[in-house]
């Protein structure tokens, strides 16, 4: 398969790394310093006591790459209005986009049925720019549950998990999922073909979109969040919003918010990703994890008001650091 990263950051490196190990010809969409790394070393992956190496083909301009099989966005939300205007060059009739992304995506509401099928996510592409660059029969829908964290340009640590979910939006299981599927498993992912990624989505923000910004916040990592009584209460109000609002949307959550902060718990005393960017000085994540939920809570009417006050502290923390800007 010839296949496209398109941020190789932690996520995009991950999955690079290993699709070119198992054979794919792989090449990085890609500028600056991990551009110049990629190129001088290839992709450089540590997992346990290894160091993995392979081959990538690096350019900066999306039409020196051309039309690929596959292309797999692993940027961050506030890149992607960018990198969808540099993306059409990688883009032919049977392309593939994997969207690795945190968060809603502009497409959740394609394929999803009900009175909002097709809907547009404003607060991640108000201005429909995103779905005309990046056709939505091409996407992929995914969810990464994996950490890995970038140590400089072009090297990154795999901290653990590889499991990916992928799913057709639509829901129906398609040749070309079960190709990829097939790809991706045997570079050494676990995979599941998902009947309903929005619902794999929708749970995955369930159980991020309070620790980010909380700990973006206080700079606290997880378990001081959740050991503060008065933090640990207002994490489930904000998961209850959530969870109605999934209700709505036939994306049911069959899980308490006690229970999924119980498996947080578990996982010690880490940073969340949110956290890193805030000291590293880099855009939050905000529309896609809050702005997105309070957008879709006001479409099927379920009022948010602790998201939002979850919202406005974050919003207005990262404007004043720089660190914000509207979608």
């Amino acid at each position: 398969m010839k296949a496209a990263i398109v941020g190789a950051g932690a996520i995009g490196t991950f999955i690079g790394t290993l699709l070119a190990r198992s054979g794919h010809e792989v090449a990085a969409l890609a500028r600056g310093r991990t551009a110049v790394a990629l190129a001088a070393h290839g992709f450089r992956f540590q997992q346990g006591g290894e160091h993995l190496t392979a081959p990538v083909r690096v350019a900066e301009d999306a039409g020196k790459l051309g039309p690929q099989e596959l292309v797999v966005i692993a940027v961050k939300g506030p890149s992607l209005g960018e990198v969808a205007s540099r993306v059409g060059p990688l883009l032919g009739p049977a392309t593939m986009v994997l969207t690795a992304m945190n968060g809603v995506p502009w497409w959740f509401f394609q394929g999803l049925g009900g009175p909002h099928d097709g809907a547009a996510v404003r607060a991640v592409d108000p201005d429909g720019s995103i779905a005309r660059a990046i056709p939505g029969r091409a996407v992929i829908g995914c969810v990464v549950h994996a950490t890995c964290a970038v140590l400089e340009p072009g090297l990154v640590r795999h901290g653990f998990g590889r499991e990916l979910i992928i799913g057709e939006p639509g829901g129906a299981m398609s040749s070309r999922g079960e190709r990829l599927a097939a790809a991706l498993t045997k570079a050494g992912f676990a995979v599941t073909v998902s009947a309903r990624i929005q619902a794999d989505i929708w749970y995955k923000l369930w159980g991020n979109m309070t620790m980010n910004p909380m700990s973006a916040l206080t700079g606290a990592t997880c378990d001081r969040i959740l050991d503060d009584p008065l933090l640990d209460r207002f994490t489930l109000a904000i998961m209850a919003e959530a969870a109605a609002i999934g209700e709505r949307i036939g994306c049911p959550i069959r899980q308490s918010g006690e229970e999924r902060n119980a498996v947080t718990r578990k996982l010690g005393a880490f940073k969340t990703s949110m956290l890193q960017d805030v000291e590293a000085g880099k855009p939050l994540e905000i529309d896609v994890l809050l702005t997105a939920v309070s957008e879709i809570g006001g479409r099927v009417g379920v009022p948010t008001p602790s998201t939002d006050a979850l919202l406005g502290l974050t919003r207005l923390f990262a404007s004043g650091r720089g660190l914000y800007r509207p979608s």
